[in-house]
């Protein structure tokens, strides 16, 4: 596999994420009353627009720090999995989508920064 075939997988994780979290919160299983959909699902977007930039421009530093972010899905993924019957499909599709995400993540960013020379083991002397 080449560096691209990572960024695909990455992005796939990513976009999937982007589309899932409002279609999640705002339609398919919407909060209960009294909880307003529309900022439930804010605080769960917001966290995946800030590496929007670079991941569309393919910067495999934010490749790799956005890794970080996948790790709420998953977590949140797998809470769900184990205590909510109700939101069953929509945890395990969330889990799948963040854990390509990440490991997408993982291996464009150090394949990438192979092809760019870029390093964060000292050199030996």
């Amino acid at each position: 596999m080449n560096t691209l075939h990572f960024q695909r997988i990455a992005q796939c994780g990513y976009f999937g994420l982007l589309i899932l979290v409002p279609l999640w919160h705002l339609y398919l299983s919407p909060p209960p009353l009294g909880i307003s959909p529309i900022l439930i699902t804010l605080i769960w977007l917001i966290p995946l627009l800030c590496p929007l930039k670079g991941i569309v421009q393919g910067n495999p530093y934010t490749y790799a720090w956005s890794g970080f972010i996948s790790l709420i899905y998953i977590m949140h993924g797998s809470v769900i999995i184990m205590g909510n019957d109700q939101e069953l499909w929509l945890a395990i599709i969330e889990f799948i989508l963040a854990s390509l995400f990440l490991a997408g993540n993982i291996y464009f960013a150090k394949y990438r920064g192979i092809e760019l020379g870029l390093s964060i083991r000292k050199k030996k002397k």
